[in-house]
């Protein structure tokens, strides 16, 4: 019997688009950090899937022989590829996996800093963002507006998770409480902030946000890792 015909998305390799077999799809992703693919059973779907965020598709459907397995998630458990356990089994009241992470780094206070937004399941970047001045309190500010127009915008309905208090309570209050100074090294990244603050004062969104729990489930997905 054929084999059935299988369609790949690539939306993060070296040459996204949509390829007819799995060694073509294989080439474009092979070695490339933070790539992104699935396959498709019609082209239909693919050409559907392409247009939309990798992390709003991404789904169960088993890889082709010799794909790199995918993180798993139970519910309760979040195992990657490493093995690496992010929420203890037993945990009670663990975190909702189908969401987004959001977190924030810097490299002295103030200094270069960098955000990022993690789609939990898979430990996909959905969006990252580099100043070479800035505080950590910044970061977590605007990671979580970045997330919030993210969520508009693709009209997904998913939770944000920060480990940030300070952060999410400016963004309630929609102003970025900074005291780092407003001058030429900081011109550009302060143009940034205010962007985000007119956005939270003129836009509504329904997309909750919660404090991820560090004690009990580990460092949040989007840490950077520099502690």
């Amino acid at each position: 019997m054929a084999k059935k015909q299988k369609y790949y998305v690539v939306w993060q390799g070296k040459a996204p688009g949509i390829y007819t077999d799995w060694d073509s799809c294989k080439e474009q992703v092979a070695g490339v950090q933070g790539a992104q693919y699935k396959s498709f059973d019609t082209l239909a779907e693919a050409e559907a899937a392409i247009k939309l965020p990798y992390h709003s598709v991404v789904a169960s459907t088993p890889r082709e022989s010799g794909e790199p397995r995918s993180p798993k998630s139970s519910g309760v458990l979040f195992i990657d590829e490493n093995g690496m356990t992010a929420v203890k089994e037993g945990t009670l009241n663990p975190p909702v996996l189908d969401a987004l992470a959001v977190d924030a780094a810097c490299s002295g206070n103030p200094g270069v800093m960098e955000y990022q937004g993690i789609y939990i399941p898979t430990r996909t970047q959905v969006f990252h963002y580099k100043s070479p001045k800035g505080t950590n309190n910044i970061g977590e500010f605007l990671a979580i507006v970045h997330g919030l127009s993210y969520m508009k915008k693709h009209r997904l309905n998913q939770i944000i998770y920060s480990d940030s208090v300070n952060a999410m309570s400016w963004v309630r209050q929609k102003v970025c409480k900074s005291k780092l100074s407003e001058d030429e090294s900081t011109a550009e990244l302060w143009d940034y902030v205010h962007r985000a603050e007119n956005w939270l004062r003129s836009n509504t969104y329904t997309t909750e946000i919660r404090k991820w729990d560090t004690d009990h489930w580990g460092e949040i997905p989007a840490d950077f890792g520099r502690k």
